[in-house]
């Protein structure tokens, strides 16, 4: 690969290109003033793994909170920063809130003070490095059996609510992982509806398909760089116009466009809980659906829950088959525990390192030279990649002097099980020694300089918390 964020170069001279320029102002660790003494030019260098649980974002054991706007708000469970602190405690940086909007499923407008409201929940979800699988929904389910009327809301309603909310979807898009599709049924999970489906048998009609299909495109319009996931493999195939199966499933070629399909993801909220996960699978035979979901997974947000005690498809030996086949990002910590209970101390540390991606250096080479090239090996040996997208860079520094160089490759391909390779040459810097770090922080604007949301790379010795960046232990030459 080569660099061409320069279009021109003087002797000794740095242009002040965007790419060049953009880490100016990045801090880095103090011990990067001058090249580290054991820092060589023209080498491999090895990297030994880390066997820590990683808190990185967008990945990991989350935590389910929800509250309830009824009766003006009265009910109201607003997310604290003492809760955040305990939860980055065990080493988790994700939540799943859920808010049921009761008090306007009959078409009233969103209040000033559920915005507010739900703007703080995003002010200490920052505060505190957080990400949110986020879902919204009208009514939460009680006893069983579930009987009409629901109390969801009808889609000129949810269509509207959507709307209203998107100024404050997209001025906290970095804090969202990913969006559930929500607002449909019983805890927003598309069932038990009484607009979205026939209110008496829940089959859903062609023309109810339409409705949800409208939902899914209001929420990816109101949230352009994130994706949004549905309940079941077959609401993806009705609403993106899939078949089941793995000729169904997303294609390397298909994968993170703008389409209804690449950017429509699964959440399985009865994971492990019978044969069918509770009806999360309803292909004939369910092993259709299950194909379909390992080769969809590779490129779209997968998570969920456990819900039932099933030994022995929910003991751990058949969890850790399922969480790798099914490419799992996210998993709740707190439900089902007699589940999680039941994988013990070192299955739950296994979960804890492999949920979502876990990236560790293997080695990297550097030439010395006018034209010097940086090549590193990464391996993902946890169970998915990221699925949203995020820079991956090179910060080259010399004294007081930083830069950027951006790598010509995209993180969410770097696929669990596989080691990417990327190769960059470096140009147009000035004569010198550089000590070279990788980068990978986040993509949006608002979380792009905080460390927190930088991906750290599950190697020894080789990360920097307060500047967000991986030490190759390496010196580039520039001659």
């Amino acid at each position: 690969m080569t660099d061409t964020t320069s279009t021109r170069r003087r002797r000794r001279v740095v242009l002040a290109t965007a790419a060049v320029a953009a880490t100016l102002a990045l801090a880095v660790p103090a011990t990067a003033a001058s090249a580290h003494p054991d820092h060589h030019p023209g080498r491999t260098v090895t990297y030994r793994a880390s066997s820590a649980n990683i808190p990185n974002p967008e990945r990991g054991f989350d935590h389910e909170t929800d509250t309830h706007y009824r009766d003006g708000g009265k009910d109201w469970a607003p997310l604290t920063d003492a809760q955040l602190r305990a939860w980055r405690k065990l080493g988790d940086t994700q939540i799943n809130r859920v808010y049921y909007l009761d008090d306007f499923a009959k078409g009233a407008d969103l209040s000033h003070d559920l915005l507010t409201k739900l703007q703080h929940d995003f002010d200490v979800v920052k505060r505190n490095g957080f990400t949110v699988v986020l879902r919204f929904a009208y009514v939460e389910g009680g006893a069983d059996p579930y009987v009409a009327p629901f109390g969801d809301a009808d889609l000129p309603t949810v269509q509207k609510h959507i709307r209203e909310l998107t100024p404050l979807l997209r001025r906290n898009a970095g804090l969202i992982a990913t969006l559930q599709q929500g607002f449909i049924g019983l805890w927003g999970e598309g069932y038990y509806t009484d607009f979205f489906a026939d209110p008496k048998t829940q089959a859903v009609s062609d023309a109810d398909w339409a409705k949800r299909r409208a939902v899914v495109e209001a929420e990816l319009t109101a949230l352009p760089t994130r994706t949004v996931q549905v309940r079941t493999p077959l609401m993806k195939q009705e609403i993106a116009g899939r078949t089941t199966g793995t000729a169904g499933a997303l294609t390397p070629k298909e994968a993170y466009r703008n389409t209804l399909a690449a950017r429509i993801g699964h959440h399985n909220d009865c994971f492990l809980a019978s044969p069918d996960d509770f009806g999360t699978y309803l292909s004939d035979p369910i092993s259709l659906d299950q194909d379909y979901l390992a080769a969809d997974s590779r490129f779209v947000p997968v998570g969920g829950e456990t819900c039932n005690v099933d030994p022995p498809l929910s003991e751990f030996p058949n969890a850790k088959t399922q969480l790798a086949r099914f490419h799992y990002s996210y998993l709740n910590r707190e439900y089902n525990t007699d589940v999680l209970d039941s994988w013990g101390a070192a299955g739950i540390a296994t979960v804890e390192r492999k949920l979502g991606y876990r990236f560790q250096l293997t080695s990297s080479t550097v030439t010395a030279g006018r034209m010097p090239t940086v090549t590193i090996r990464v391996q993902n040996t946890g169970w998915a990649a990221p699925y949203n997208a995020r820079p991956a860079k090179l910060v080259l520094v010399s004294g007081k002097h930083r830069y950027s160089v951006a790598l010509k490759t995209d993180v969410r391909r770097w696929a669990a099980g596989t080691t990417t390779t990327v190769r960059t040459a470096i140009r147009h810097l000035p004569h010198g020694k550089y000590v070279v770090y990788l980068a990978l922080p986040a993509a949006d604007k608002r979380t792009a300089k905080d460390p927190r949301y930088a991906i750290r790379l599950a190697n020894v010795g080789t990360w920097h918390a307060s500047a967000g960046l991986n030490d190759l232990h390496q010196t580039v030459r520039i001659r």
